[in-house]
């Protein structure tokens, strides 16, 4: 049986800012073969089996998903009529970057999402990447009209990135 990370600090922080999102964290027992052990999404709405989940931070990665998924698609996921191909590449590039506003904004280390067992082995280059302020997708998320990049957040009179506008996109 693994750790469970049910009461735990970080996950009380990671659902509260959730749930004031509007993303709903919901326990379930869920089947062995998710993609994230221990979670799932659905329409708003995150499902975690603690039993099961590995690395909490996987949660961030998920609810990034949601965020960056526009708002009438967002009310599709776990249905037959979201579209097949979402997640597309970009998604998966904005969700990640979000994430990472959303470490950033918790105060948590950056290794809690970006896990070495996670990201293809990827981990500690997107680490790199993101820390040295080379936050690859910010174009995405700023087109998104969540976040803003420092040349245009000057102009904006607002908070450049990872400093969010909103986090969840229309």
């Amino acid at each position: 049986m693994n750790f469970n990370f049910k009461n735990t600090t970080e996950m009380h922080k990671m659902i509260q800012f959730l749930n004031h999102l509007g993303i709903l964290v919901l326990e379930k027992k869920l089947p062995n073969d998710c993609f994230l052990s221990g979670l799932s999404i659905g329409a708003n709405i995150i499902y975690v089996d603690y039993n099961q989940l590995l690395y909490p931070g996987d949660m961030l990665h998920e609810a990034g998903h949601l965020a960056v998924t526009k708002s009438e698609e967002r009310l599709l996921i776990g249905t037959k009529a979201m579209p097949e191909e979402w997640p597309t590449q970009g998604d998966e590039i904005a969700a990640m970057l979000w994430s990472y506003a959303a470490l950033m904004h918790l105060k948590l280390p950056v290794e809690f999402v970006f896990h070495s067992d996670g990201y293809k082995g990827q981990s500690d280059w997107l680490i790199a990447n993101y820390t040295a302020e080379n936050y690859i997708g910010l174009p995405l998320l700023e087109w998104m009209g969540l976040t803003c990049s420092k040349e245009k957040a000057k102009k904006e009179g607002v908070m450049p990135f990872p400093e969010m506008i909103k986090w969840l996109r229309d």
